[in-house]
């Protein structure tokens, strides 16, 4: 009997949206099928999933786990890989239908490159990967003829407010949190901890995103992922708080008309959506209650405490391999402040100094990002 599941391959399958994409895929079972499940270091877990979900194969990407997987899942007939390599061949079976990428970090690029070579379609959740490297990745996309379906809840906002829009779009108005510090003076956050700002008000994530959503990073990287995904200019991407997380983005076209996509904050929706795209599923995930919700605020970011979102428009500005090296430093950075080696002010201090003295290419090779990642990681580390 022919199998017409859809075929899924999830890179970071026990991440934060890894774990909710399995969600969705049980919720619809008689549609999807997970195909790869792969993780970093989360063995016991992808253990787990693996006897639940069947997959085809699973790749755990420290090879010092590659015994314990192995062993635990002997008996099922589950092939066991191990190493980055792995995770690069893998993506590439011909059998799969659309590929997960919900690594976090520098890590997701080969993988990513590798599965739109293999012309695979990918739903990307890693977003450092566009960070990174978005112009090659586009380049890949066309001459291989790759969807590239957002993931990101603000990215999917924005795809499913210009879907079926023959109009260019005018403006796009990225939402963000403003994260748990929205309202702390630069004195407060002088001495913010790691517990306060991974307390994130309305979104469940992992750590490294937490902490970026906290110094609004990760909104940075929202606006170099968004020109990529949407050929817009950085001029034209405006990213304004919004308290609430209703509204996960909006985008302005010619005449001035606003379309904004609304929803309660929940991963699986856009996961769902990009994995059924363009159909629409019925779902038993939380609907949105307008009169629960009350009052939507809207306000300015402020660049002067939060000045990764200005480094974050100075790379793009900058182009070339500018905002590989913000997110080579940024990676540092968050890691050192999640172990106590840092200041929450002095992260911003330690990629700006990094920006100003790593090798500036305009015109960078896939070899050459990853030349500049290692530089930039050394800086970083230096400088802590």
């Amino acid at each position: 009997m022919e199998n017409n599941k859809k075929q899924i391959a999830i890179l970071g399958s026990t991440g934060s949206i890894g774990t909710q994409a399995l969600q969705v895929i049980e919720e619809h079972s008689d549609l999807y099928e997970a195909y790869v499940l792969t993780a970093n270091n989360q063995v016991d877990l992808l253990i787990e999933q693996a006897r639940r979900f069947m997959p085809n194969a699973v790749v755990i990407a420290n090879e010092a786990h590659y015994e314990q997987l192995q062993t635990a899942l002997s008996d099922l007939p589950i092939k066991v890989y191990a190493g980055a390599d792995a995770l690069c061949q893998v993506v590439q079976e011909s059998a799969i239908d659309v590929v997960l990428t919900a690594m976090v970090g520098f890590s997701g690029l080969r993988p990513t490159v590798s599965a739109i070579k293999a012309g695979n379609p990918i739903a990307l959740a890693n977003k450092e990967t566009l960070v990174v490297a978005g112009e090659i990745i586009n380049d890949l996309a066309m001459k291989y003829r790759v969807p590239i379906l957002p993931v990101d809840s603000e990215h999917s906002a924005i795809f499913q407010c210009v879907v079926g829009e023959p109009s260019s779009i005018e403006k796009i108005i990225l939402t963000a949190s403003g994260g748990p510090f929205r309202n702390y003076t630069v004195e407060q956050l002088a001495h913010v901890t790691k517990e306060q700002a991974l307390k994130h008000p309305n979104w469940d994530m992992g750590a490294k995103i937490t902490i970026d959503s906290a110094s609004l990073m990760n909104k940075g990287f929202e606006v170099i992922e968004a020109k990529w995904l949407f050929g817009v200019e950085a001029d034209k991407i405006q990213v304004v708080v919004h308290p609430q997380s209703v509204v996960h983005s909006a985008v302005q076209f010619a005449d001035g008309a606003v379309k904004a996509q609304l929803g309660v904050p929940d991963m699986r929706v856009p996961i769902q959506y990009a994995f059924s795209y363009p159909y629409r599923l019925q779902s038993s995930f939380d609907r949105l209650d307008l009169f629960a919700t009350g009052a939507l605020t809207f306000e300015e970011p402020d660049l002067k405490r939060f000045r990764n979102l200005a480094l974050a428009y100075e790379a793009l500005q900058r182009g070339g391999n500018a905002a590989c090296v913000l997110n080579a430093a940024n990676e540092i950075v968050n890691r050192a402040f999640l172990e106590d080696r840092i200041g929450f002010l002095q992260m911003s201090d330690v990629i700006e100094k990094v920006m100003q003295t790593a090798t500036f290419l305009p015109r960078p090779t896939l070899d050459d990002y990853f030349q500049s990642d290692i530089e930039a990681r050394r800086m970083a580390s230096e400088l802590i």
